[in-house]
């Protein structure tokens, strides 16, 4: 058995997801003590809670302790299997983390998966969805992942009720990576509102724009406008064109201007861009674990996050392999695997 230290680095919900993924992966049976014990509220949340049971339904694990608020649980994988699965977080939980764990070891399981999700597609401190479908899934398809993801309907705080469809094809491996140096001609990108006026999502895209073009940077952002939705909320998504793109995202709130939504959004890839590394900083992280599967692999990411860090350390556990930074924490790095 492997045992996890969840308070270790930032000791939040992706040292709990990536090691479920891994230990499903692996069939290693794993125990993680001191969930998000330096948090607000430490233990389980509904979104980390859902994420693991999704990855036991796709493994057949057995799970002991294994509820919300639980300060350490233990996991035991036995195989891997293909078929339709069904998540409902019954929050606005992210989506986004939930397929973060689970797409993972879905990859190599003994057919096709599908997935259908339900909670939240745009919420604040995750992944969008659209940020799935334009950047992680455009990375991971050059390693030969093979994935396809549907927006159903968008879930926004506090209702949620988003709903994400996921196809996954099963590899025989993935392909190593060297992606060093970022390489694009323009940004596209999707500002959506959802049970408000058209004209927050225009607003949104235009105030991107205009920040993109003072960089000397063109751009093309499409409207999607829609009343499809258990509750309302807007947000926008940007991505650089080609193989390896890098992203930024903002999140509309009550009480904030739409204009500042695509300022935030457009200054978040702008600092990406400014950096010239292959990968943003979120992508920098959510690749470690794919990299220890396909070894042989070197990544230059625009920032070294907490994050990375914490999934470092739960690959090198679990999977025995080890990585090399070149790099400080808040600056770029190379991340490589020995």
């Amino acid at each position: 058995m492997v045992e996890i230290d969840g308070s270790y680095g930032e000791g939040g919900g992706a040292i709990i997801r990536i090691s479920a993924a891994l230990s499903a992966l692996t069939l290693k049976q794993i125990y993680i003590k001191n969930i998000r014990a330096n948090r607000s509220k430490p233990g389980l949340m509904p979104q980390h809670l859902n994420a693991i049971k999704a990855v036991a339904q796709l493994s057949n694990a057995k799970c002991d302790g294994l509820s919300l608020g639980a300060s350490e649980i233990s996991f035991k994988p036995e195989f891997v299997k293909g078929g339709k699965f069904k998540i409902d977080i019954k929050t606005a939980g992210s989506i986004a983390m939930v397929l973060q764990a689970f797409m993972l070891p879905a990859a190599f399981a003994d057919s096709s998966v599908e997935i259908t999700i339900k909670g939240g597609t745009d919420v604040r401190w995750s992944p969008t969805v659209d940020y799935l479908q334009n950047v992680t899934l455009k990375i991971l398809e050059t390693m030969g992942y093979a994935a396809e993801i549907d927006m159903i309907r968008r879930g926004h705080y506090p209702r949620g009720g988003g709903v994400v469809k996921v196809k996954i094809e099963p590899v025989k491996k993935l392909n190593p990576i060297k992606l060093i140096d970022l390489q694009f001609n323009k940004i596209r990108g999707l500002s959506h509102a959802v049970n408000l006026p058209e004209h927050v999502a225009v607003r949104q895209a235009e105030s991107a724009e205009k920040v993109l073009k003072a960089g000397g940077i063109e751009s093309e952002i499409e409207i999607e406008h829609t009343n499809n939705a258990v509750g309302s909320g807007s947000g926008i998504t940007l991505w650089s064109d080609g193989k390896i793109p890098v992203g930024g995202s903002y999140i509309g709130e009550r009480g904030l201007k739409a204009e500042k939504v695509g300022q935030k959004a457009a200054e978040e890839i702008l600092y990406s861009i400014s950096k010239s590394a292959a990968l943003d900083k979120y992508m920098g992280d959510q690749i470690i674990p794919y990299m220890a599967i396909a070894t042989n692999s070197t990544i230059k990411t625009a920032e070294l996050t907490d994050h990375a860090l914490t999934n470092i350390y739960v690959v090198e556990k679990i999977m025995e392999k080890k990585l090399e930074v070149e790099g400080k924490l808040g600056n770029i790095a190379t991340i490589s695997v020995i």
